[in-house]
């Protein structure tokens, strides 16, 4: 016999639901951490030149004095004032603090704008310069802040912007001195850098700046408008296109958004590769990530099993007194019959005894009866009725055998019938045609039968005689009417598709109907001007079938039950058959939606009820965890037009620096990660395969991140102002007001002068 390949599904386990999941993830609350404390231990027993180093970043303001390890004060950049009408005074809330209080979160206003890290609202600045100093301890009782002030500003700062930082940081504080460095900078200064290239992904862009011997190169530096911040928009528009309705209605935050990518997403090493992987039944139950939301589960009444029992023995007495009911009616109905057959029988023994035509007749007009025999009828009628109900309820009567019927007047002819009979006569010439087909119906019925065992008879005779190619023949007509029903829901398709052949076939038909001249230009002879001659074939009237593509709604509904009838005959005879064709090679089994692409992509290996509010009210990430940090190396995947972190570093390492091979291979060695971006699993070796496979084979490479890529600026300012920053770094109060908002002393960690 031989071998015949099917599209089987592997012994994997695909058509098998998975057991519930073990672990939900919830959305996070908001991240309110109470109030910050007040220290002024450190401000009294510092000294002059002790800084306040203050890294003013786009996701989370850090501050604390140059002489910590770590900085005093996190929170997002955000201030909320209003005025409680209550209370009658005015509120603000700063940081997370904004979050306590619902009015407050919706006042709640950022220092940047969004996707920008260029300080533009400078009275929240204003408002979390306050703050920070009031946290640190300073008291202003001179109305300044007497200790020197380090920012970071992102890289090619804006002059306006720095100039009116300045502004606010003298005028306002009064503060003796201040100074500017790039976070990434610092970041690379802290960790040891002297050559190298610093990819620097932070909140809102992602900066790759060439460094040689302490030095940035920062005309070469380039900038990719790409960051964290920029993957909680993406993921939130992924979800909403994968969940319509269900993130639409406010259900998740932005600050949860941020979260979701924080925990669950991860650069992926291979991601061509995984992303074919990743709905892959096999082990998806640990690749899927279910995340509930809140919900409002329906209240279902729980009956103690006293209340069930009452309720059961309550419905059986109503079933019972209404059985009761029934019968009673039953009864007086059949003794209504019996009483109405008995005087029916009175009436025809009366007739039996009246001798003259004229009284018979009165008998029976008085009773609506046309003669004799319809009064025989009714009474035969109502004896089997009687006869059939008894039956029913008692059930120890037999039916008689139903006598063949009988038409007298058909043999009569019409010439020795009066009026009347000649109407019994048609009558009876109705009721025997009837007859005739009924029995003609029923013989055919059997005749059918008997050629379906003849047809089941010499099937079976070729397939005990040659079963390959009756099996061959089954599999063909199964792939037939898989093409059958194939073409019909394609055709069903492009009937709503209005661009569609089929649509526009119907159209034109239609529109010959309606044209004033649908024959052209020649008329038949003889015919009026006005009649456009529709219908004077029999091919016109096919225009309705062409119309409606052949088949009526009905006619749709029986093809396609006749479809599905034909189609598990078929596959009945092959499970039965053929070794090869399993339960898993059935159309049912294939359409399973444990083998649905969709279902995995949104439910995950898990069914799903559309019923149940705590299913309805969750969401699945799964593609999304590396798509979205994929973005910083395929922009165009989100839209970006830009070029990848990859292609820029490969611009700036083989040819804007091609001419210093000296400088650009210890660059190589120190590729340098720092930012929120580097927090992701997998983007150091990520990024080390890719620069590995477009760089020459023989220069060395080495990447490595920042030994805490968040906190590091902030650190590497606190010793650039300890240190090297000193003496060449701040622009005294007395500078500022000589030289003007514009002036700036340029260091090797902080912008240049443009």
């Amino acid at each position: 016999m031989p071998h015949y390949t099917y599209n089987i599904i592997p012994q994997s386990g695909r058509n098998s639901p998975r057991p519930a999941a073990t672990h939900i993830h919830n959305v996070s609350e908001p991240p309110y951490s109470g109030q910050l404390p007040t220290d002024p231990t450190t401000y009294r027993h510092s000294s002059p030149s002790t800084a306040i180093i203050i890294d003013n970043g786009s996701s989370s303001v850090r501050a604390g004095w140059s002489s910590d390890p770590t900085p005093r004060l996190q929170f997002p950049p955000l201030m909320a004032r209003y005025t409680d009408r209550k209370l009658n005074r005015k509120l603000t809330f700063i940081g997370s603090e904004i979050y306590f209080d619902g009015t407050a979160r919706g006042q709640a206003k950022n220092i940047y704008e969004p996707g920008s890290n260029i300080a533009n609202n400078w009275d929240v600045q204003e408002g979390l310069l306050d703050y920070v100093f009031a946290k640190l301890g300073i008291d202003g009782r001179n109305g300044e802040v007497d200790r020197p002030v380090v920012m970071t500003e992102p890289l090619a700062n804006l002059g306006y912007t720095r100039r009116t930082m300045s502004e606010i940081l003298f005028e306002l504080y009064n503060v003796p001195s201040a100074a500017y460095g790039v976070d990434s900078l610092f970041s690379y200064d802290y960790n040891g850098g002297l050559t190298g290239l610093v990819v620097s992904s932070a909140n809102t862009s992602t900066h790759l700046i060439p460094v040689v011997d302490r030095q940035p190169l920062i005309s070469h530096a380039t900038r990719l408008d790409w960051g964290r911040s920029q993957c909680a928009e993406y993921l939130q528009r992924l979800l909403k296109a994968k969940y319509p309705g269900l993130l639409t209605s406010g259900k998740v935050t932005e600050t949860q958004i941020e979260d979701l990518v924080r925990a669950h997403c991860y650069v992926s090493t291979d991601y061509e590769s995984e992303a074919l992987r990743m709905l892959d039944w096999t082990g998806l139950e640990d690749r899927d990530c279910m995340v509930q939301l809140p919900f409002q589960e329906k209240e279902v009444v729980q009956k103690t099993e006293e209340e069930i029992r009452r309720a059961e023995e309550k419905r059986k007495e109503g079933g019972r007194r209404l059985q009761e009911q029934a019968a009673k009616m039953r009864l007086e109905k059949l003794v209504r019959k019996e009483q109405e057959l008995e005087y029916f029988k009175q009436l025809q023994e009366q007739i039996a005894e009246v001798t003259t035509k004229k009284e018979v007749r009165a008998l029976l007009d008085e009773e609506e009866f046309k003669d004799e025999a319809d009064l025989e009828r009714r009474i035969k009628e109502m004896e089997k009725s009687i006869r059939k109900q008894r039956n029913k309820d008692v059930g120890d009567l037999e039916e008689e055998p139903e006598e063949p019927p009988s038409y007298p007047l058909l043999d009569i002819p019409d010439a020795e019938l009066d009026e009347a009979g000649i109407r019994q006569k048609k009558a009876q010439r109705l009721l025997k045609s009837n007859h005739d087909a009924r029995v003609r119906a029923k013989a055919e019925k059997e005749a059918e039968k008997t050629r379906q065992a003849e047809v089941k008879r010499v099937d079976d005779a070729r397939r005990e005689a040659d079963l390959d190619s009756w099996l061959d023949e089954r599999r063909q007509a199964r792939q037939d009417i898989l093409q059958r029903i194939k073409d019909r829901d394609r055709l069903k398709q492009d009937l709503g598709n209005r661009k569609s052949q089929a649509s526009q076939m119907r159209m034109k038909h239609i529109a010959n109907l309606a044209s004033d001249n649908p024959m052209g230009r020649k008329r038949r002879r003889g015919q009026n001007a006005d009649d456009d001659g529709f219908g004077a074939d029999d091919a016109d009237w096919t225009i309705y079938r062409d119309i409606q593509a052949g088949r009526g709604q009905d006619d749709e509904d029986d093809e396609e039950e006749d479809f599905g009838a034909h189609l598990k005959a078929v596959e009945a005879q092959l499970l039965e058959h053929d070794p090869g064709f399993t339960e898993e090679s059935t159309r049912d089994s294939q359409r399973d939606w444990t083998k649905s692409l969709v279902h995995a992509f949104l439910r995950g290996p898990w069914p799903f009820d559309a019923e149940s509010a705590k299913e309805s009210n969750q969401f699945h990430l799964n593609v999304e965890r590396i798509r979205v940090p994929e973005v910083v190396f395929q922009p165009s995947i989100a839209g970006v037009d830009q070029a990848g972190i990859v292609e820029i570093a490969e611009d700036i390492l083989m040819q804007r620096l091609s001419g210093m091979p000296e400088a650009r291979d210890a660059m190589l060695k120190d590729v340098f990660l720092t930012g929120g971006y580097a927090l992701f699993q997998g983007f150091e070796e990520r990024l080390r395969e890719e620069l590995r496979a477009v760089l020459p084979f023989e220069v060395a490479l080495g990447v490595r991140k920042a030994q805490d890529p968040v906190l590091d600026a902030w650190k590497g300012a606190a010793k650039w102002a300890e240190g090297e920053g000193r003496g060449q770094g701040f622009v005294t109060r007395e500078e500022w007001q000589e030289m003007g908002g514009e002036y700036m002393k340029e260091h090797r960690l902080g912008n240049v002068f443009t």
